[in-house]
């Protein structure tokens, strides 16, 4: 195996920053893999002095760990981290020798702090955009805890490992032998789910904001930089930092930036926000509103913070097409990113089901992966633009069925088919499958507003130009409202207009 320059080059660079010696310790056969993991690593090493190889047993072949001479940090590599998991790779050298990871001193302390032994597996395809930030969570708290270690496990290097755990969707992680959670999760809210959170009665405590912005998207991020500059005293509260762009690949539309992901694009978001005196609470989710002398925003956690104006930008999630056996097999065959999931369903027949736009581009990218694809769409022609459908019509391997109602996903462990209804005849049909991918749009996280502020009929925040609300100093932005077009630079307008509006209310009252 043999980097490429630019690759070569790339990681050449980021070599020099390494403070000491790093050991990497490798378990090979004689099998292609195991040959392609040693050039692999060889070609590592020979760009750095600091960087030396041993050859040693491991539980799994091929595979190598990354260790302090005289010293196992637990952070192992099942397969060859290449793809989105080559920076995995690279901090972790970076880390391991000595650079210490950006992470809060208050969560370094929490890490420290676990006791009991916790031994993370991670299954991960190396398309995924979302595992890396898994791997990375795991390897750092690796790093600054000796009863922690994680395992990346590349899925398609190890696939009847991870087909006899029933592992359709990515990242999966395993804890001491056991499930322990699917999907994107971040560095805190494993410590969480550990029991390690910090204490949220302290936020109640808090003085009062001039605003609190409920939500960490783009909107959200935006709204609090504005605030700030203003030099209001400003919040973000936020499940999540970045919001729905955490589970976006390719943005190849947000101006001036041609190809940006979607995580990286939310790191540099929460960063530009903590350049600024911004209070930003994480792992926190908005239960409920009410204005009295000042607004009051509670949180699930029964923690009650208090503000003169509020910005909601509480984004959107992906709709379900709530139908029997979506929940049952939910990541056991019923998938929503086909980046990540879908190498998972190489040589299988799967389903899409939304003919949008991002219904189409998740068609053709499976067509390259899997043996063939469904593409179901409830209206009588696709909504996708036509340069897609031009290109999804040209596969040998996908299918469209058009004015289709989607019935039932069946199965028993896991998917084995969908039973879809022509909505002209009447007719069912039933199509024997093991994935599918569901496509249909988002729905605004506004459930928990209800009678508090006008919303649509379908649960988007009514706005003025100006993002006020329906009631007094109460703002909103982005894809909770009801702007027409939900974009990542729309979004990050409105966030902006929301802010100015709510600094305008603050002057005036």
């Amino acid at each position: 195996m043999v980097l490429e320059a630019a690759i070569k080059n790339q990681l050449n660079q980021y070599l020099q920053l390494m403070e000491g010696n790093v050991q990497l310790k490798v378990s090979a056969g004689s099998d292609q893999l195991s040959k392609d993991l040693l050039a692999f690593i060889d070609e590592i090493a020979s760009l750095s002095s600091q960087i030396t190889v041993e050859k040693a047993s491991l539980p799994r072949t091929p595979s190598f760990s990354v260790n302090r001479p005289g010293e196992d940090t637990g952070i192992t590599f099942a397969g060859i981290p290449l793809g989105h998991e080559f920076t995995s790779l690279v901090l972790a050298l970076l880390q391991v020798s000595g650079r210490a990871p950006k992470v809060d001193q208050g969560v370094i302390d929490q890490i420290k702090k676990i006791s009991g032994e916790y031994h993370f597996e991670t299954y991960v395809s190396l398309s995924c955009h979302n595992c890396p930030d898994v791997i990375q969570a795991l390897n750092v708290m690796s790093l600054l805890n000796p009863n922690i270690s994680n395992t990346m496990i590349d899925g398609a290097s190890f696939k009847e490992e991870a087909e006899s755990k029933n592992i359709m969707a990515v990242p999966a992680v395993y804890l001491n032998g056991e499930f322990f959670n699917g999907g994107r999760i971040s560095l805190e809210e494993i410590l969480a789910k550990l029991g390690s959170a910090p204490d949220s009665s302290a936020l109640s405590n808090k003085d009062p904001f001039d605003v609190l912005v409920v939500g960490g998207g783009p909107s959200g991020a935006s709204a609090a930089i504005y605030t700030a500059r203003k030099g209001l005293r400003t919040g973000v509260v936020a499940e999540r930092f970045g919001g729905q762009i955490q589970e976006t690949l390719g943005i190849d539309n947000f101006i001036s930036v041609k190809h940006t992901e979607g995580p990286k694009l939310a790191a540099s978001l929460e960063e530009h926000v903590k350049d600024y005196d911004v209070d930003v609470m994480n792992l926190q989710r908005a239960k409920d509103i009410k204005k009295n002398d000042l607004f009051e925003v509670e949180l699930e956690s029964g923690a009650v913070l208090k503000s003169k104006a509020v910005i909601l930008s509480t984004g959107a999630r992906w709709r379900n097409v709530n139908v029997p056996g979506e929940q049952e097999f939910k990541n056991k065959g019923v998938a929503y990113c086909p980046h990540c999931d879908g190498p998972l369903f190489e040589g299988k027949d799967v389903a899409v089901i939304g003919g949008g736009n991002s219904g189409i581009e998740a068609a053709i990218d499976l067509a390259g992966i899997v043996k063939h694809v469904t593409v179901l769409e409830f209206m009588p022609e696709l909504k996708a633009d036509e340069v897609l459908q031009k290109r999804l019509y040209s596969l040998p391997n996908v299918t469209v069925l058009k004015n289709v109602q989607t019935k039932e996903i069946n199965g028993t462990d896991k998917v084995t088919g969908i039973t879809c209804v022509d909505r002209a005849t009447q007719d069912e049909t039933h199509i024997e499958l093991q994935g599918v991918f569901v496509q249909i749009g988002l729905v605004p996280n506004t459930d928990w507003l209800e009678g508090t502020v006008e919303r649509t009929r379908v649960g988007e925040i009514i706005v003025d130009k100006y993002g006020a609300t329906s009631v007094p100093g109460l703002y909103a932005a982005g894809d909770c409202t009801n702007s027409p077009y939900k974009q990542i630079i729309i979004s990050m307008g409105s966030g902006a207009t929301a802010a100015l509006g709510a600094f305008d209310y603050l002057i005036r009252n």
